[in-house]
Formats: structure tokens, C-alpha cells, sequence
């Protein structure tokens, strides 16, 4: 663990509610008494939110998987340096809505993965203390991501197989990392997942 704050993750596919359980989580904690900082990547950090917009706007091959791989990698990286950094180092639970796992899974498609791996190790070197994977149909989820209608629809853009894909792949990333990975079950209303979620974290909490 972290020497001092607590470092929380969340990963899934998208539209699997993951963002909203890490709300509630920050929100659980914060009236429990921990301080509680909320980020997301990519961004998180000034730089890295001028990333987001790159990465998560615009036509689906609008970059070769090698330069996403690149530009995720740096919008982490600045983010790890200004905002999770320092947080847990000032004894602070963080929570982040995707991490390295994310890329392990997206941009590792296609035969990259070794090299998010190479490149983790040498430019971000950290892993959370505990991730909550909110596993999900794809289909269901995908028709809700689609239902928000936003502007960062590059990735659910792909359609339903990456999806499929995507939640194979997490599924056996928690099976290589059972200690840190916690697959929660993500078709059930959002407070029983809440409640599953927060029984999971508070053992880990100091």
C-alpha cells in the first residue's frame, strides 16, 4: 500500500456506471470522515484534461494506436505528478475514475500491450491499492454510454465489439491481479452496487 494516503481505482467499460459509483464512493467516504480527492483520467490535471479532449474527441482512426498509447501515457503522467502524487502524499484517499488499467485494455489492443506494460514501469511506476472493476453486459452498457450523447463518444464509436472485447479483457486482467482487482457486479440497481463497493474499500482504508 501507498506509505501513506490510499489509492482507489475504478475500471470497466464504458457506460458500466463506473463514473457514478466512483461519485458515490467519494461522497460515502467524505461523510465518514476521510478526505477525499475525486479525478478521472485522462485528465485530472490541467495538461492532462487538454489530452482528454485529443484522445476522447473526433474520428475513431484519427491516430495510430502507438501515438494514443503516447498520449495517454503523458496525460497520466502529468497527472500523476500534480494532482495523485502529491494527494497521497498529504494522507489523502484518492479516487480515480480509470487508471493504467484502462490503457492496459484499450490501447493495448492489437498487440500493444506489452509495450503499456514497458512504458508504465518506466513513466508512471505506480499501480492502485485496490481497483473496483463494475462489470457489465456490454450491450446494456454501451446503449446507455451512447445515451448521453456527449462529445467524447470516440471509444463507444468503435460499436459493440470493442466493447465485448474490452470486458473480456478486464475480466482476465482480474483474474491476473485478484489481490488488487474487485469485480463488482454493474447490472444491479446503483445503490446495491454502492453498498458492495463501499464494503470492499473500507477494509483497505487506514
Amino acid at each position: 500500500m501507498t506509505a501513506r494516503g490510499r489509492f482507489l481505482s475504478f475500471e470497466g467499460i464504458d457506460g458500466s456506471g463506473k463514473s457514478t459509483q466512483a461519485q458515490r464512493l467519494a461522497q460515502n467516504l467524505r461523510a465518514a470522515g476521510h478526505d477525499v480527492v475525486l479525478t478521472r483520467e485522462p485528465g485530472g490535471s490541467p495538461g492532462a484534461e487538454e489530452i482528454r479532449a485529443l484522445v476522447l474527441q473526433g474520428d475513431p482512426a484519427r491516430w495510430s494506436a502507438e501515438t494514443e498509447l503516447l498520449l495517454f501515457t503523458a496525460a497520466r503522467r502529468d497527472h500523476l505528478e500534480r494532482t495523485i502524487r502529491p494527494a497521497l502524499a498529504a494522507g489523502r484517499v484518492v479516487i480515480c475514475d480509470r487508471f493504467a488499467d484502462s490503457t492496459r485494455m484499450y490501447q493495448g489492443r492489437g498487440g500493444l500491450r506489452d509495450t503499456v506494460d514497458a512504458l508504465h514501469r518506466l513513466m508512471i511506476g505506480i499501480e492502485p491499492d485496490l481497483t473496483l472493476l463494475i462489470d457489465m453486459d456490454p450491450e446494456a452498457a454501451l446503449g446507455r454510454a451512447k445515451a448521453r450523447a456527449t462529445a467524447e463518444e470516440r471509444f463507444e464509436d468503435f460499436g459493440l465489439p470493442l466493447q465485448q472485447q474490452m470486458r473480456e479483457g478486464f475480466l482476465a486482467l482480474a483474474q491476473e491481479c485478484p489481490d488488487r482487482i474487485a469485480v463488482i457486479d454493474g447490472n444491479r440497481p446503483a445503490g446495491e452496487v454502492a453498498a458492495e463497493v463501499l464494503a470492499r474499500v473500507e477494509p483497505r482504508l487506514p
